[in-house]
């Protein structure tokens, strides 16, 4: 609003002091300019005052409202299905990985300067000296993210490619996942 005054005020003084210059340069602006910053423009002043007290009264009103409404369905009321839950740790998976490997990676780093001694011989002597029953849980943990990311992202890639779409072959290939990620991370854990 400052901004459109002080235009106006600047073309009026231009043309009182300078009728010619007004008339020669300007007049090809004058009507647009008149127009943006003249009587056309609204304004509406808007005025500040305190909330009447009885606000609390309509408040009241709608939550009995809200409470009389139909709730809405929720996910608990569809069948669950392999899809949703193979989805879900698919996206889990990722951000576990990700960020184990983020975590690590930045411990590994500032490691020297704290004094922690994350070398990798020193990782090996530790690992070696655990007994084989928490080898193998160890090992099983870490890879069963990584085989399930893995073949599940396959899967999606066949999916990319326009294959496996039905409902039958999406179930099918969910399973075959699942299978696959459990047999090749216990395979993997018993190197």
């Amino acid at each position: 609003m400052f901004s459109n005054r002080l235009a106006q005020q600047s073309l009026r003084r231009l043309a009182t002091q300078h009728p010619s210059a007004f008339r020669n340069s300007v007049s090809k602006f004058a009507r647009p300019a008149a127009i943006a910053t003249g009587n056309y423009a609204q304004f509406r002043p808007a005025t500040s005052s305190a909330a009447p007290s009885g606000t609390a009264e309509p408040n009241n009103i709608l939550a009995k409202q809200r409470l009389n409404r139909p709730v809405s369905p929720h996910l608990s009321i569809y069948r669950p299905q392999i899809t949703w839950y193979l989805s879900s740790l698919n996206r889990i998976t990722g951000a576990i990985l990700s960020g184990g490997l983020y975590i690590f990676a930045s411990a590994y780093l500032v490691s020297p300067l704290l004094g922690w001694h994350l070398e990798s011989a020193s990782l090996a002597a530790a690992f070696a000296a655990l007994p084989i029953a928490a080898k193998v849980v160890m090992k099983f943990t870490m890879a069963l993210p990584f085989t399930f990311h893995c073949f599940n992202g396959v899967r999606h890639l066949v999916w990319d490619l326009g294959k496996q779409l039905t409902n039958q072959q999406v179930i099918t290939t969910g399973w075959t996942v699942v299978g696959l990620t459990l047999s090749s991370a216990l395979a993997l854990a018993l190197l």
